[in-house]
């Protein structure tokens, strides 16, 4: 039984897809006030506070799949699970193109269903520990996001959680991937450290993206509810 906490802020994430495909992809960041998701150590736990945690959990319990890169494998060895609320757990997936992690993380040992995405033009075994690899071509700016959405999609994993980390979020929401943007803005000033995103800079402010939101109070942190309609910022 999934968490079905009632709120505006999940009523929005139960609309119709609105997307060609079907599909619906959230992605889902958490940062300081000065744009930053981790120190330059790597440390990120934890930026947000427990209430925003718990959102995480209840977001998972809605999505068919949770994506994160290589990069938040190697830094916070996550579990991606539900374990703070009510409802399923769900598919896990790692983006690792060249297949640099090893397979002593958690999400390769733990038993739980879990995919790993690889460059098609990497070698190796079908199972990494206990996941499952999925090849899928490459494009100019990495992995073949689209091919990858209709590939899960094949599999019933057609709600979809990119939980990070920044690279990541970036990649898709370069690509015009994303359905929704969750960003949770913590009362933290790091002075430096990893940032929230990394895309391609716009040459004036007139040609930046401005979008409409919505805000909801996590505890001490506030989120910001974003519709994207998978609008592309890739230059």
């Amino acid at each position: 039984m999934r968490d079905l906490a009632p709120s505006p802020l999940y009523d929005a994430l139960a609309a119709p897809a609105g997307a060609a495909d079907g599909g619906f992809v959230l992605g889902r960041i958490a940062q300081s006030l000065d744009g930053r998701i981790a120190l330059l150590s790597g440390e990120s736990r934890w930026i947000s506070g427990h209430p925003d945690i718990v959102h995480t959990h209840r977001l998972r319990a809605r999505f068919d799949a949770v994506l994160v890169g290589a990069g938040t494998v190697r830094a916070d060895d996550p579990e991606l699970t539900t374990r703070h609320v009510a409802g399923a757990s769900p598919v896990r997936i790692v983006l690792d193109a060249d297949r640099r992690l090893g397979a002593h993380y958690r999400v390769f040992r733990d038993g739980r269903p879990t995919l790993l995405v690889c460059a098609s033009d990497t070698r190796g075994a079908d199972r990494h520990g206990s996941a499952q690899v999925l090849a899928v071509p490459r494009n100019a700016a990495g992995l073949d996001l689209r091919v990858l959405l209709a590939e899960l999609q094949a599999r019933g994993l057609c709600r979809l959680m990119v939980e990070g980390g920044g690279v990541t979020v970036s990649r898709f929401l370069g690509a015009g991937a994303l359905d929704r943007l969750h960003v949770t803005i913590a009362p933290l000033l790091l002075g430096c450290g990893v940032p929230a995103f990394t895309l391609p800079p716009a040459a004036a402010l007139a040609e930046g993206l401005r979008f409409s939101w919505q805000m909801h109070r996590l505890g001490d942190d506030v989120l910001m509810d974003i519709p994207l309609a998978r609008t592309c910022v890739a230059a």
